[in-house]
């Protein structure tokens, strides 16, 4: 005879068997007779709810949930039960009532404060969100979830180290925590600890090999690590694993872009904006690489595109503003100036906002606000960088330490093939090394290669003095920087590489390439500090630009980096004076190209007709003929720099 008040206990075991080892079917079945044989007993209909839940059948649940919780209306964990599948639902506020209610009849369920906490940060409420989850974690300190949800709150609060501080607590309660590895990555991506984001991410694929997220992040990183080699095989496989990830083809274009393959690398862009057209970072990027091979129109167009898309985005206001020309009405010009009132943006948009308005006041002629602007983005620029004078002090002093163990190893060059022949174009950045770039390269027999950072990333740490150095040492590096410069030759000879900042490394350069060419560009030193202080730079290496009296004592270290340098290398090193070039620039180039053993070609005296890519922030400068006074533009804003220039004049 069949008990008409409740279920037996086997009947309860076996249903719980079946839930537990998957078999949903058969589970869902035994949950249904339950409930046909036991009607005004509460644990059919919850275990129907769970069952039909996880068969996708959500609505049913809903219902099947509901009539538990008429059934048995003091029971916490059916609240909660009924709020999770609300909330999967989309049904948020309902979903919100269930869990209150469950927490008001158990308010020791550390589940249910979760699950609160989950369903406020999803109705923006972050820091009743933070409560929440506290309050879980206060009831139940090794509840992993709760960690986690705690790091997705202050990682979405931008409290970014208590989020790393979350996150580390998730994995070490539960070390197989995929999404917390995964957070914890993109926490140190943002940081630039790019090292530690590619052991998170990695951690993450050995977890879940298709999660194809960490692929594209591990990517991104890998292209921060300049592995683009291995970026863009990382950022390939998550396209193999979700081709419609727009975000993964718009982060191959960049890393194509990166590797030189521009065409390619424009395919993807596009393919990423055909699969998300409202993709604003896409269009930006796209922005990027038609200013840099000098299709301003095409560029405007594609900063506009992800300005209307989204009207706050901060970066594409910052480079549209940098090659355009400002008049008083003009729309963006408004735009910029509403979002540098807003009190709720980020400190980055709002530096990136002080940036645009700077050039914004300067085409305008206002040069007094456009300094303003200038002296605030960059103290912000520097706030976020932590950037402080001391370190760099410190790097000039090992280098010069260190050279004295390289200089005892240097190759000669009769030992070498001249198959392929590095030009080093160094000097202060903004120093017009670009244009120097641009000079060389037009000859028919040198290909220009823009800024390579392979000297810094085989190099640095030997000119630094941080590893040992001999006759191996240098040899591998020569090996690596070479086997890098050829893919960059498209088959010439010679070419160039411009990265001023090398000028820290002349000593280990000389040593490595005895066959090389050394030119260094000089510029005045007040329009070279002015050019860095106004620039914003993408890299994070340059934190010295973000302060008057900072970029004043780099240059100063700068100048006394390349007496020690002339002093020990002086036929090495070529001085170009950029103001004599342009006084007299076809005596000077002709000297220049004569230093380098190359024959005249007339083509170098047409600079703005090499059609080149350029990445610097010279790219709009170079496709103009060379022009005399750019170096005295600074003295627009003499009057405001409170005589910090004044030790270098």
């Amino acid at each position: 005879m069949v008990n008409s008040e409740h279920p037996s206990h086997q009947q309860i075991i076996s249903l719980l068997e079946l839930y537990q080892s998957g078999r949903l079917d058969d589970a869902e079945k035994l949950a249904v007779s339950l409930t046909r044989d036991f009607p005004r007993h509460p644990f059919g209909w919850k275990a129907l709810g769970a069952v039909l839940k996880s068969t996708g059948k959500k609505s049913e649940a809903v219902d099947a949930n509901r009539t538990a919780v008429t059934l048995s209306p003091q029971d916490a964990e059916t609240h909660s039960n009924l709020g999770v599948t609300l909330q999967e639902l989309g049904r948020l506020e309902e979903a919100e009532a269930s869990y209150r209610k469950a927490i008001a009849l158990n308010p020791g369920y550390a589940e249910a404060h979760s699950n609160l906490g989950n369903i406020l940060k999803e109705l923006g409420g972050l820091d009743e969100a933070k409560a929440s989850y506290n309050k879980a974690i206060a009831l139940k300190p090794d509840y992993a979830e709760a960690h986690y949800n705690l790091g997705v709150t202050q990682q979405e609060l931008g409290r970014l180290e208590r989020a790393k501080t979350s996150y580390n607590k998730a994995i070490a309660l539960n070390p197989n925590f995929a999404e917390a590895h995964y957070n914890l990555g993109n926490i140190h991506k943002e940081l630039g600890i790019l090292e530690e984001a590619k052991a998170s991410y990695n951690k993450v694929i050995a977890l879940s090999p298709n999660y194809a997220e960490a692929h594209n992040n591990l990517g991104a990183t890998l292209k921060g690590l300049r592995k683009l080699d291995e970026a863009e095989a990382s950022i390939r496989q998550a396209i193999t694993l979700k081709p419609d990830y727009a975000e993964a083809h718009g982060n191959l274009g960049a890393t194509l872009k990166g590797l030189g393959r521009w065409e390619e690398a424009e395919t993807s862009y596009n393919k990423a904006i055909e699969l998300k057209p409202e993709y604003a970072e896409a269009h930006s990027n796209l922005g990027n690489m038609h200013k840099e091979l000098g299709r301003i129109n095409e560029a405007k167009e594609s900063y506009n595109k992800a300005i209307a898309l989204k009207p706050d985005y901060a970066e594409a206001h910052r480079m549209l503003a940098s090659i355009k020309k400002f008049d008083s009405n003009d729309a963006q010009y408004s735009k910029m100036l509403e979002l540098y009132f807003d009190k709720n943006i980020s400190d980055e948009k709002r530096c990136h906002i002080n940036f645009g308005l700077a050039k914004a006041y300067d085409d305008l002629g206002d040069f007094e606000k456009a300094f303003t602007h200038y002296k605030e983005g960059n103290a912000l620029r520097k706030k976020l960088l932590n950037y402080n004078i001391k370190q760099d002090l410190e790097l000039f002093r090992q280098i010069k330490s260190a050279y004295q163990w390289i200089e005892q190893y240097s190759l000669e060059s009769e030992q070498f093939s001249k198959n392929l022949t590095p030009i080093f174009i160094i000097g202060m950045p903004r120093s017009g090394t670009t244009i120097v770039e641009q000079i060389i390269s037009s000859h028919s027999l040198v290909t220009g290669a823009g800024e390579l950072p392979y000297a810094a990333q085989f190099g640095s740490v030997i000119a630094n003095g941080f590893s040992k150095v001999d006759r191996e040492v240098l040899l591998d590096f020569r090996h690596k920087y070479l086997e890098k410069l050829k893919k960059h030759s498209f088959r010439k000879g010679v070419v160039t590489d411009k990265m001023p900042q090398n000028f820290r490394y002349i000593g280990l350069l000389a040593a490595a390439f005895p066959e090389a060419k050394i030119i260094h560009v000089k510029r005045n030193p007040a329009a070279v500090c002015w050019a860095n202080y106004k620039q914003y730079f993408a890299s994070k290496n340059q934190g010295y630009c973000y302060d008057l009296d900072d970029v004043v004592s780099y240059h100063n270290l700068y100048v006394d980096l390349m007496k020690f340098w002339t002093k020990i290398l002086n036929k090495r090193i070529y001085n170009l004076d950029y103001e004599a070039l342009t006084k007299d620039q076809e005596d000077e180039t002709r000297q220049l190209i004569d230093h380098l053993d190359l024959n005249w070609d007339k083509k170098c005296l047409s600079p703005e007709n090499n059609k080149r890519r350029v990445l610097t922030a010279s790219n709009l400068q170079v496709r103009e003929k060379l022009y005399q006074g750019s170096s005295q533009q600074w003295k627009n804003y003499q009057p405001f720099l409170n005589g910090a220039f004044d030790i270098l004049l």
